[in-house]
């Protein structure tokens, strides 16, 4: 027993309790459809003083781990700002994002008047209510608004609300610090436009260097980021502001610098499987659990607080409906867009309740404010986001050719196709070969032998044996299908590197790779072969999962999520292989099930002119379907039943505040009965997105 319990004191104890928390109490959760992040606090009160005393917030374990939640919560957020939405629109971004931080301002500052708080509590209470999360964004991406006014100007105005918030709990925590002259606060704001100018513009300056010297050793890139945070952090402690704010400028930083790459995807996953919710576990630490309930049955300052945000969002989308003449339904989006606060609202309360500034029941109230507002803000704009009016909404234009890859005259249509598996290389191999048919073109069959140090080791010998029998076999298949095939053997350090760097060399117009096994916790982490190779590639990735031949495929489907150019490039590729095949092909789009008659029209018809527009399909039976569901998932899998294969193109994975919004593609993945084709595109950062030098915002991994 004394063994157990000295056992029982070692800092590895809430480490270890957190880890199965984290693990557990999300998924008991959902699967009764209440929020993960429900279940996060309710662990928190149940393993605190109030229940078991597992967990104190006291605890040094539990402190770093929640600082760098709290930090990392932040950082996230300044990271997914859409730094290119902004900038379409600044102007009326900075309008929306003024009216929307001010309004809420005013009537927070006037709720903590009227509960008798001080003013300095007052407008921090205000700041509360002035920033945004955009947790509706997947709703808008989904029904293809985002490309609406209204819809790109709430996003823009989420920098203004975050920096702005932030700014003011700054100078509300340096007021309760002590005695504070004029000069004082004069300094302090000098200081931090000072800093925030060295971290926005140094950090990312040093971010490019870093990135463009260190290549594709992501490692590396993601240590970097991860020191950002940090050195941001400690430098807002040294000119006395809160660590908060530079963990979110350093997203803002890194921001245009990361893009949208496996090195963001890391950092993200990180945060979001372990720092961000024990962050929040600790918080659920903090709630006094009869302290809490009194607040709640009191009502009236939970009720007024939430009251006093839903009131004020709405005015501010009100008049900057009026200056910029949008219409109800835009209005009543920007209103739903700007009502969740989860991220910075609840750092910034934390800080003021560990400041002395605010109390138990601000921070109680608080919590039913994110509870209410993280539900209500999402069911506001799925009701009212389909019914946005078409006549200010513009489709995503980019140039993207009529062909694939980089290839000039007189050169060969070319598909790498690496083999690895002899159980699937006749299937990938036959698909990749149907590619090259059509198109008149040659396949190279890739094989890679890992290299050693020294490179007359058994292993190698052995390696090469077997490689080379692959080979044959898909020359021979080639052959079979009446294709030019020129295998290739290729020695390199990582399997990654080399599929990309021969592909190169070989001026490949498409890779197509089989799908391994579903990704592990290390393979998201540290990242898997197709991470690397749809990041370092030049040309776009066809990724298989091959349940039988394609050559027996004779109906395709193609879900397209949102109206834009880029979502032709699926189609682009199931096209070919329907003529290939003289298969018929199925473009579904899966809308809300409340979107009117007439906004289903004109899907259907915007589908139809982006098909007219960038893909041929004179020879293909093509049926375009617009379905409203309420379930994307279940309608997708709904319309594969009756079909051999689905061509989906990987979809942007993206984040609320670090919290993980419902991957489509995971989900399906895990339920698809058919063979499935991941249409991913290479990500370059800081690039036209063109389809021969490929997207930077999408991302697959399996």
């Amino acid at each position: 027993m004394e063994h157990l319990s000295e056992v029982l004191k070692e800092p590895i104890v809430p480490f270890a309790i957190l880890l199965v928390v984290i693990l557990t109490v999300p998924i008991v959760f959902e699967r009764f459809r209440i929020p993960g992040l429900v279940g996060l606090l309710a662990a928190g009160v149940l393993l605190g003083q109030n229940g078991l005393k597992l967990l104190d917030t006291d605890l040094p374990t539990m402190k770093l781990l929640s600082d760098i939640g709290l930090l990392y919560l932040m950082f996230v957020a300044g990271l997914e700002v859409d730094i290119h939405q902004f900038r379409k629109k600044k102007d009326r971004s900075i309008g929306f994002g003024s009216l929307t931080f001010i309004v809420p301002l005013i009537a927070g500052t006037v709720v903590g008047r009227v509960f008798g708080f001080g003013w300095n509590a007052s407008i921090l209470i205000g700041s509360l209510l002035a920033s945004h999360t955009l947790l509706a964004y997947p709703i808008v991406s989904r029904l293809g608004v985002v490309a609406n006014e209204a819809v790109i100007v709430t996003i823009g105005a989420t920098i203004f609300t975050d920096v702005g918030a932030l700014l003011v709990l700054a100078v509300c925590v340096a007021v309760k610090a002590g005695s504070f002259t004029v000069f004082q606060l004069v300094t302090l704001l000098v200081s931090l436009l000072i800093y925030s100018a060295v971290v926005l513009f140094g950090f990312d300056w040093a971010g490019r260097e870093f990135f463009r010297r260190t290549g594709d050793e992501e490692g590396n890139q993601f240590l970097f980021v991860l020191l950002a945070v940090f050195l941001a952090s400690l430098g807002a402690q040294l000119i006395g502001v809160e660590k908060i704010i530079g963990a979110f400028l350093a997203g803002l930083a890194v921001n245009d610098v990361v893009g949208e790459g496996p090195v963001k995807e890391k950092v993200v996953f990180v945060g979001s499987v372990l720092f961000i919710p024990i962050f929040f576990v600790d918080l659920g630490l903090l709630i006094d659990v009869p302290a809490f309930i009194k607040s709640i049955l009191s009502v009236w300052m939970p009720l007024t607080i939430v009251g006093a945000l839903i009131g004020s969002k709405f005015l501010a989308a009100f008049f900057a409906s009026l200056i910029y003449r949008y219409n109800r339904q835009e209005m009543l989006t920007m209103w739903s867009l700007s009502l969740p606060q989860v991220g910075a609202t609840l750092a910034a309360t934390l800080v003021g309740v560990r400041a002395g500034l605010l109390t138990e029941d601000v921070l109680n109230s608080v919590i039913v404010l994110m509870l209410a507002t993280a539900t209500l803000g999402p069911v506001i704009t799925s009701r009212v986001a389909p019914g946005l009016s078409t006549t200010t909404q513009s489709l995503e234009t980019e140039p993207i050719p009529q062909t694939w890859g980089t290839q000039v005259a007189d050169t060969d249509f070319t598909v790498v196709v690496p083999v690895y598996n002899p159980q699937t290389e006749q299937y990938l191999v036959e698909m990749a070969a149907i590619l090259a048919r059509h198109e008149a073109g040659r396949i190279v069959p890739l094989a890679i032998t890992t290299a050693h140090a020294h490179m007359d080791a058994p292993q190698i010998e052995t390696a090469i044996e077997r490689c080379q029998t692959l080979l044959n076999r898909a020359t021979e298949l080639g052959g079979e299908m009446g294709v030019k095939a020129e295998p290739l053997l290729r020695i390199d350090y990582a399997i990654d590197h080399g599929i990309s760097h021969a592909s190169r060399e070989q001026n490949a117009n498409l890779i197509v790779m089989g799908w391994g096994k579903q990704p592990g916790f290390r393979t998201r982490l540290l990242g898997s072969v197709i991470d690397s190779v749809l990041s370092s590639s030049h040309c776009p990735v066809a990724v298989t999962r091959l349940l039988d031949s394609p050559l027996k495929i004779r109906r395709i489907l193609v879900p397209i999520e949102s109206l834009s150019d880029r979502a032709m490039q699926a189609l682009r590729f199931a096209r070919i292989l329907a003529e290939a095949n003289q298969a018929q092909i199925t473009l579904l789009h899966v809308c809300d099930r409340r979107t009117p008659a007439s906004k289903k029209a004109w899907i259907e018809s915007q589908l139809s002119l982006l098909v007219s527009k960038w893909v041929s399909l004179a020879k293909v039976e093509l049926d375009i379907q617009v379905i409203p569901h309420a379930d994307v998932v279940k309608a997708i899998l709904n319309a594969a039943e009756s079909v051999d294969l689905v061509v989906w193109r990987s979809q942007r994975y993206r984040t609320a505040a670090g919290l993980a919004v419902s991957d489509v593609t995971t989900q399906m993945l895990r339920q698809l009965t058919c063979s499935l084709v991941m249409f991913g595109e290479p990500q370059r950062v800081n690039t036209d997105i063109v389809l021969n030098s490929v997207p930077k915002n999408k991302n697959v991994s399996g």
